[in-house]
């Protein structure tokens, strides 16, 4: 209760446009997720209508996470520039279009490249609606903001989970990637309802008047280089986050399907029950991190996954992995749910739609053949449970640990320079 007491008495607290903002970044987030999803769902029908494997098809899927850090530092880099608002109303048109053009491509080379492209712009969605929705709302109740936002993510899988559920049979997967295009819509609410940066606004009238007398920002490059050990580390601590999600989540429905036997429909179901697990984690240690700090938020999260093994892992039943694979991702998206607020609590202004995102997709890249890895050592060793075992404990305590050494930051003042 006493987190759903904070949310609803903070969201209260916002004005109308800290609302607007925070309601378009979740948004843009979600539907982003959305369209990452329904190619997830579809690749057997992809495969089968381009007559090759499904392997073939989720080198979509690679192709997406490699391309990601690309769109992070070129929408970034616009938006540090250009603003927030203009920067993620592109981001945002640009993804629907591509998920769009996806439902016609005509062969298999295409819709890989359609793929990459759309990398480029779902790495670019993360970095710019975190910074602008963090310099917009006020610090008091940032971590429980941070943990809605995040979840934006579970939320998309949900859509994605519940519209193929519905529509694939009477749409197929084309149909889906047609719906998926529906994102472009959130662009007018944007454009009507939210408004620039605060803090954008001010850095750039004080670059402006700067240039106006002639004075050099010599200064810059000297503080952006400071950063760079900061950011080192955030990609360092990135790169475990990644390998936490991806490492709990990749091959899960496989283990599910190929060794506990279970069925399409109850691991469907087990998939969406662990998204809303997953929500709820991000909501309470976000709110947690608020009165605990940001650290101790992720080290307790992260720490609290190993009891869980034993359910997640190697319960004997659907109704025990079913718990099992909703406490696991409660706490895996927990630890997930303060990142949105400290990666922007870290970073300087000149960088903030940058580096954060830039960051968290070097993370995804570095990782993004955790699913493959995981699934040669399960058959390898003909044990997915002890596959996924070993992963979250080597990843929890490396987190952890990463956690630890990393800077508290809870409560900073994100001005503008």
């Amino acid at each position: 209760m006493l987190p759903a007491m904070s949310v609803i008495g903070n969201f209260r607290q916002l004005t109308r446009t800290q609302r607007h903002t925070f309601v378009a970044s979740f948004l843009g987030w979600t539907l982003d997720s959305l369209d990452f999803f329904i190619l997830i769902f579809c690749v057997p029908a992809i495969a089968a209508e381009f007559r090759t494997k499904p392997s073939a098809v989720l080198a979509a899927v690679f192709l997406t996470q490699a391309f990601r850090p690309v769109g992070a530092i070129l929408f970034g880099m616009l938006a540090d520039r250009y603003g927030r608002r203009p920067i993620l109303m592109a981001n945002i048109f640009s993804f629907s279009v591509i998920e769009l053009a996806c439902a016609f491509a005509p062969s298999m080379t295409v819709l890989l490249i359609l793929r990459a492209l759309f990398g480029i712009a779902m790495g670019g969605e993360w970095g710019v609606g975190a910074a602008l929705t963090f310099e917009t709302l006020p610090k008091e109740g940032r971590g429980t903001f941070s943990g809605i936002l995040q979840e934006g993510y579970a939320m998309g899988s949900i859509l994605a989970s519940g519209a193929f559920a519905l529509f694939f049979h009477a749409i197929g997967w084309r149909g889906l990637f047609i719906l998926g295009a529906a994102p472009a819509l959130l662009v007018f609410y944007v454009q009507s309802q939210v408004e620039e940066s605060p803090v954008w606004l001010s850095g750039a009238t004080r670059r402006r008047e700067a240039r106006i007398a002639g004075i050099a920002a010599v200064k810059e490059p000297t503080r952006l280089l400071a950063f760079l050990p900061t950011f080192l580390f955030l990609v360092v601590l990135m790169t475990a986050f990644m390998s936490f999600s991806h490492g709990t989540q990749d091959v899960y429905p496989t283990f599910l399907t190929v060794q506990a036997k279970l069925s399409p429909g109850t691991v469907g179901l087990i998939g969406v029950l662990h998204g809303f697990g997953s929500m709820g984690g991000g909501f309470v240690f976000g709110t947690l991190s608020e009165k605990w700090g940001r650290k101790r938020a992720i080290i307790t999260a992260t720490l609290l996954a190993i009891p869980v093994i034993p359910l997640y892992a190697y319960g004997h039943s659907a109704l025990t992995l079913g718990i099992g694979a909703v406490l696991m991702q409660f706490m895996v998206q927990g630890a997930w749910g303060v990142v949105p607020a400290y990666l922007t609590e870290l970073c300087p202004a000149p960088v903030r739609a940058t580096a954060p995102g830039l960051a968290y997709q070097l993370g995804g890249l570095i990782t993004s053949w955790n699913g493959k890895a995981q699934a040669l050592a399960a058959e390898r060793w003909g044990s997915y449970p002890a596959v996924l075992a070993v992963t979250v404990v080597v990843v929890a305590l490396l987190l952890a640990m990463l956690a630890l050494l990393g800077r508290e930051a809870k409560g900073s003042e994100l001005t503008a320079t």
